[in-house]
Formats: structure tokens, sequence, C-alpha cells
């Protein structure tokens, strides 16, 4: 299994053979990684239920060429800004933890302050 680590190397191993860091400022990558994640979110934009779940049967691998792009700036923006991406996540969900108690949130999907 690929490790963060791994697959950061690999996408500054990518944009350094090509030289393009010298275009990578954070407001472009940020700009990037938000183009990537609106072309997700097209494939699942118009359907219902049932029309997604076909979608997704027949074209999971272009969903994952885009998740992997979204992927792609998500690790180059981390690298490029020193955030350590795993201790950030872990962080992160620690907050979420408590800011979604289980028995408040469990099954439910509203925020539970708006109860």
């Amino acid at each position: 299994m690929a490790t963060i680590e791994a697959l950061t190397e690999l996408v500054l191993r990518f944009r350094n053979e090509r030289d393009w860091a010298q275009f990578h400022k954070p407001k472009d990558l940020a700009i990037s990684l938000m183009l990537e994640a609106a072309e997700v979110a097209e494939h699942f934009q118009w359907r219902n239920d049932q029309e997604i779940s076909e979608h997704v049967a027949a074209q999971r691998e272009a969903i994952g060429d885009e998740l992997s792009d979204v992927l792609y700036w998500v690790l180059v923006l981390a690298h490029d800004l020193k955030v350590d991406l795993p201790q950030a996540f872990q962080r992160k969900m620690k907050k979420n933890e408590q800011k979604y108690p289980v028995e408040k949130a469990k099954g439910r999907h509203s925020k539970y302050t708006n109860i």
C-alpha cells in the first residue's frame, strides 16, 4: 500500500521533471484543487440515486481519475505549504470527534446543534 510520503514523492517527481513548480503558487494550487473537485461533482450532478449507481458502475475508472487529480493537488499544496498531512488529518479528526459526538450525531444528517 502506498503511503502519503510515497505518493507525495511521486507527484513531486512528476512536477519537477516538467519544471512546473515555478507556476505553482498557493492560489493557483488551491484553484486547481477546486476545479478538480468540481469535475468529481459533475459525475453526480442532475442524476438520481439509480442513475448515480449506474454511472458509478460504468465510470468508476473516470471517477477514480478525477479523485486522483484532487489528491494530486492536495499532496502538492500540503508539501509546498509544509503541512504534515497525516498529522493535520489526525488532529482534524479529533476536532470532528469533539464537534460531532456520537451520542448527538449518530444516524442524523442534520447538524446536532440544530435539533
